[in-house]
């Protein structure tokens, strides 16, 4: 068994440490340079005597602002905001929301892809295996990591890390931030689809609980490589769908321009997806996200964990395996319908002759 050293990371680091602002968050942007500006007025004794007064004053109008902008945000700027080049990554939650992480190594066929991270690790006080997407910080790292975008040897190193929790009886939290799979020649070449779908079907039958927890980016089939769970959980401001809402613009729209529009027609927000049934629970995040208060969320995390955690507990394997895979099958919609009354139903269209 291969171990590998924790590496260490600046949690939350951000852009150079400093505050990185989108394009929606102009307005609050503003306000805080104003704020800062008045404050360092005051620290080098300014000569107005309000400054005071107005510091409380833009301070009000900040909070005020930041509860306007972040109370009606639309789909795009939800996606912007789990792309967040601050929001935290898996790395930052195993430090913050579990303990004891022990990482491991390789798939035994070909790599170590660390794109796909995974160990041993503790949630309070239950031992647990976690695997999941990381992403980078810097260039260097970024490049590391791949983006986050796992090639078919990330995907084999996370069945392996499964199949030895389900051997020690471990649950499995799976913790997923990808834009996709990386679609590479490589990867092809090391066959992608299939060890996607393998892992599809081996998640399917483990015999443990499985927890799956969206984190940031949910990117079709990357995601749902490491996402076939018991339960579904995602962050308020992360989405999950088959396709960027870039893509689906491209492909529908024949524009980039359409992003917006897509994301929208997607369905891809937390909420959505929760009315829809795709997710089981969504874990709420502090205003403005994620990288605004990393102890609150991991806080939020923890709680929603432990307590998915001792739901699934109350199953015997054997209801676990067919709740998870009437779960998965009840997922869509669909209509049954003759081959005649299709094609009546196709003449009844308008401008259409029968």
């Amino acid at each position: 068994m291969a171990v590998c050293k924790l590496p260490r990371i600046s949690v939350c680091s951000g852009v150079s440490g400093m505050n990185f602002y989108l394009e929606f968050e102009k307005p609050i942007a503003e306000l805080q340079r104003k704020l800062e500006e008045l404050r360092l007025d005051a620290d080098g004794g300014g000569v107005r005597v309000s400054i005071g007064d107005e510091i409380n004053r833009i301070e009000k109008k900040l909070e005020a602002t930041r509860r306007e902008v972040f109370s009606n945000l639309t789909a795009i700027q939800r996606v912007q905001l789990a792309r967040h080049p601050q929001r935290p990554f898996a790395l930052d939650y195993l430090q913050t929301v579990f303990h004891g992480f022990s990482e491991l190594c390789g798939d035994r066929l070909f790599a170590d892809d660390q794109a796909m991270i995974g160990g041993f690790a503790r949630l309070g006080s239950e031992r647990v295996m976690v695997v999941g997407t990381q992403k980078g910080r810097d260039t260097k790292e970024k490049i590391r990591r791949n983006f986050g975008s796992a090639h078919p040897d990330g995907y084999r190193k996370a069945k392996r890390l499964m199949k030895l929790a389900a051997k020690f009886g471990l649950p499995i939290i799976s913790i997923i931030d990808t834009a996709g799979a990386y679609p590479g020649i490589g990867a092809e070449e090391r066959h992608i689809a299939e060890a996607i779908a393998v892992n599809l079907r081996e998640m399917m039958l483990l015999e443990v609980p499985i927890i799956a927890l969206i984190i940031g980016e949910g990117g079709s089939g990357g995601a749902l490589g490491i996402g076939v769970a018991d339960q579904v959980l995602i962050l308020e401001n992360a989405y999950y769908s088959v396709i960027s809402p870039e893509g689906c613009a491209s492909i529908l729209w024949k524009d980039r321009s359409a992003t917006p529009k897509a994301a929208e027609a997607l369905k891809i927000t937390a909420a959505n997806l929760l009315s829809l049934e795709l997710v089981d629970q969504v874990v709420p995040e502090p205003l403005g996200g994620a990288h605004q208060d990393l102890a609150t969320i991991s806080g939020e995390i923890r709680r929603a964990l432990l307590g998915t955690l001792s739901e699934l507990r109350q199953n015997s394997a054997a209801q676990l395996m067919e709740k998870r895979y009437q779960k998965f099958r009840s997922i869509g919609w669909f209509l049954e319908a003759t081959v005649a009354e299709a094609d009546q139903s196709e003449a009844e269209k308008p401008g259409v002759e029968a």
